[in-house]
C-alpha cells in the first residue's frame, strides 16, 4: 500500500513545495531505486537467516518513511521517504512472498503463490484509493493518511514477529556466494526467469507509467483536479490486477504470460489514444487493461518460480524477477516526465506508451516461441 499511497498526493506536495513534472516522476521512481538497492541482498539474506530477520527491519524502514512523508517540506525529504519505501517493498517482494510459501508448506505452494500475489495486488490497489480519498476530503491529508498507514504497518510487524526462524546454520558452513550481488536463480531455472521477465517487465512498466503521470494527465489533458479520480483509476487498475489472478489460476503458465503481453500492448495503445482524444473513459479502460496485463504477468512469473525453484533459493528468485521488472518501470516514467517538460505531456506519454506496447508484443512473441519449441511442454 505504501508504494502507491503518495501518487494522488504528488499534486498536494507540488503546490506546497513547487516542482516540475520531471521532478514529480523522480520522486515517484525513487521508490524503485530503493527497491533495487534492497533486492540484491534481501532475498539471499532471507534464504540464509530467515524471512523474519529481513522483514522486521524492512517494516521499520516503512514506518520511518511514513514519518518523513508526514513532515515533508522539501523535495529531498520526499525522495528519501520514497527510497525507504522501496527498501521495504523490496524485502516484501522477496522475503515476504517466500515467507507465505514457507508457512503454507510444499503441499500448498500453488495456493501460497496466489495468496502472495493477490496480497501484493490488493495493497497496490488500496494505496491510491486511500491516498486519493483522504487527500480530497480530509483535513491535513499528508498527516492523516500516513498515520493510518503506520497503524497497518504496526499490525504487520506484530504478525511478522510470530514467524519461526529457520534452524541455525552450522558455524563452519561458509556462504556459497557473497551477500551483496545481483539476485539470480539456479542455472536450471534461468529459462523460466527469462520468460517470466518478458511478460512481467512491460506490465509493471505500463502501470508505473500511468501511476507516475496520472495526476498530470488528468489535470492538463482531461481537466480534472479531483484527487479521488486519480486514486480511483489506480484502484481500478490494480483491482483488475488482483481480480484476474483468481480467474487464470488454472490456466497453463505459458498461456498466461503470452496473454499478459498482448493485453499490456493493448493497454498502452489505448493510453496513447486516450491522450490524443482527451477521453477519460478510454484512459480508465486502458488503466484497467494495464492492470490485467500486470496481474497476469506477476502471477505467471511468481507461479513459475514458486513451483520450479528450490525453496532454499526462492526468496532470491523472487528478488530477481522483481528487480528485472522494476528496473524499467523506474526508468521510463522518469524519461517521460522530463520529456513532457520540453515536448509536452501528450507527446511524451504517446512515445513511451508506444515503446512499452512494442516491448510487450515482442515479449509475448518470444514467450510463445520459447514454450512451443520446448519438447514436452507445449504451451504449459
Amino acid at each position: 500500500m505504501l508504494s502507491n499511497i503518495p501518487t494522488p498526493l504528488l499534486g498536494v506536495w507540488q503546490e506546497r513545495i513547487g516542482f516540475s513534472t520531471g521532478t514529480a516522476t523522480v520522486i515517484f521512481a525513487a521508490y524503485i531505486g530503493g527497491l533495487l538497492l534492497a533486492l540484491p541482498f534481501t532475498g539471499a539474506l532471507a534464504d540464509r537467516y530467515g524471512t523474519r530477520r529481513v522483514l522486521v527491519p524492512a517494516l521499520a524502514a516503512a514506518l520511518t518513511s511514513c514519518a518523513l512523508f508526514m513532515t515533508a517540506t522539501h523535495v529531498l525529504t520526499l525522495i528519501i521517504a520514497r527510497l525507504l519505501t522501496g527498501v521495504a517493498v523490496g524485502a516484501a517482494l522477496s522475503a515476504g512472498t517466500a515467507a507465505v510459501a514457507h508457512v503454507a508448506g510444499p503441499e500448498r505452494r500453488p495456493q501460497a503463490v496466489l495468496a502472495a500475489s493477490v496480497a501484493i495486488g490488493t495493497g497496490l490497489a488500496a494505496g491510491p484509493l486511500l491516498g486519493g480519498s483522504v487527500s480530497q476530503y480530509w483535513k491535513a491529508p499528508t498527516v492523516t493518511v500516513f498515520a493510518l498507514e503506520g497503524l497497518l504497518l504496526l499490525s504487520a510487524l506484530a504478525i511478522v514477529s510470530t514467524l519461526k526462524p529457520p534452524p541455525a546454520p552450522a558455524p563452519h558452513t561458509p556462504p556459497a556466494r557473497g551477500w551483496l550481488r545481483l539476485p539470480s536463480v539456479p542455472r536450471a531455472n534461468r529459462r523460466s526467469l527469462a520468460t517470466s521477465l518478458m511478460a512481467y517487465t512491460p506490465g509493471m512498466t505500463g502501470t508505473s507509467l500511468l501511476l507516475a503521470l496520472g495526476p498530470t494527465l488528468l489535470g492538463s489533458l482531461l481537466h480534472t483536479s479531483n484527487r479521488l479520480v486519480t486514486g480511483g483509476i489506480g484502484f481500478m487498475m490494480f483491482g483488475a490486477s488482483t481480480s484476474i489472478q483468481f480467474a487464470i489460476k488454472k490456466l497453463p503458465v505459458g498461456r498466461i504470460l503470452t496473454t499478459a503481453g498482448l493485453i499490456t500492448a493493448a493497454a498502452m495503445l489505448g493510453t496513447a489514444t486516450a491522450v490524443r482524444t482527451h477521453s477519460l473513459a478510454l484512459l480508465t479502460a486502458a488503466a484497467v487493461l494495464a492492470g490485467i496485463g500486470q496481474g497476469m504477468g506477476q502471477y505467471g512469473g511468481f507461479s513459475r518460480l514458486g513451483t520450479e525453484v528450490t525453496p532454499t533459493r526462492l526468496a532470491e528468485a523472487n528478488a530477481a524477477l522483481s528487480a528485472g521488472g522494476y528496473l524499467f518501470a523506474g526508468i521510463l516514467p522518469i524519461l517521460t516526465g522530463y520529456l513532457s517538460d520540453t515536448a509536452g505531456i501528450a507527446t511524451s506519454s504517446t512515445v513511451f506508451a508506444a515503446l512499452t506496447a512494442a516491448a510487450a508484443l515482442a515479449g509475448a512473441l518470444l514467450v510463445h516461441t520459447a514454450h512451443t519449441r520446448t519438447p514436452g511442454r507445449g504451451v504449459t
